[in-house]
């Protein structure tokens, strides 16, 4: 089964990050909502998948080929069907743009999130891709900052994301599934969504919300 086939990727992408929350909650997990000041360019539309790693670094003396050379290079490398997550470990530049953007919806590649900026927006928005950030700028990363590694480890906030977890985002924001938890997680996060959903027809059938606690076991 290829990334871009996976199948659970396909299930997680029909929860929402609030159904994912509460039940990871409930099993015991705790740092797994990344900083809420990572948002989507399309908040109507999810993003999950498996994880790609990228941690970034700055490098004020890096001439300008260097650093689109790694850049491409970086591009070249994330795989289709994943989510790139990258920790970019910066404030000023941005780490994500349209020509990248349009290479890696290109490869199917689902989607890019940057503890970082993003430039060209208007751009990256007729692209269709998607991508969570934390600021605009039209500073770019030519000759200031680096890609510097993969498919390790990287701490957004206080949450640390590996290689493989899955991800799911939305307008409320994201959620990290780790990898050897995620058929729980999922299986769980669509009981949940069929139970709110015949919770809310009571609800709107009249049933006093109190009651519909006690009797759904949640709200």
């Amino acid at each position: 089964m290829t990334p871009a086939t996976d199948p659970l990727t396909a299930r997680l992408e029909r929860c929402y990050s609030g159904a994912v929350h509460d039940v990871m909650r409930a099993m015991g997990h705790t740092e797994f909502v990344l900083p809420h000041g990572l948002r989507p360019l399309f908040p109507e539309r999810r993003l999950c998948g498996p994880v790609f790693t990228v941690s970034g670094t700055v490098d004020r003396g890096a001439d300008a080929h260097t650093t689109l050379l790694e850049w491409t290079g970086f591009l070249s490398r994330a795989p289709a069907g994943h989510v790139v997550v990258c920790q970019a470990n910066d404030d000023r530049a941005a780490h994500m743009g349209e020509l990248s953007a349009e290479a890696l919806k290109l490869k199917g590649v689902r989607g890019y999130i940057v503890d970082g900026g993003c430039r060209d927006v208007d751009l990256v928005l007729a692209t269709g891709f998607q991508v969570f950030c934390r600021y605009f700028t039209p500073a770019d990363v030519v000759g200031y900052w680096r890609p510097a590694a993969f498919d390790v480890p990287v701490t957004l906030g206080e949450v640390t994301v590996h290689p493989g977890d899955y991800v799911l985002g939305d307008r409320d924001g994201v959620c990290v599934v780790p990898r050897a938890h995620a058929e729980a997680v999922v299986t769980a996060a669509e009981q949940a969504v069929a139970t709110e959903s015949e919770m809310r027809a009571a609800i709107l059938g009249g049933m006093d919300p109190q009651q519909a606690y006690l009797k759904y076991g949640k709200f």
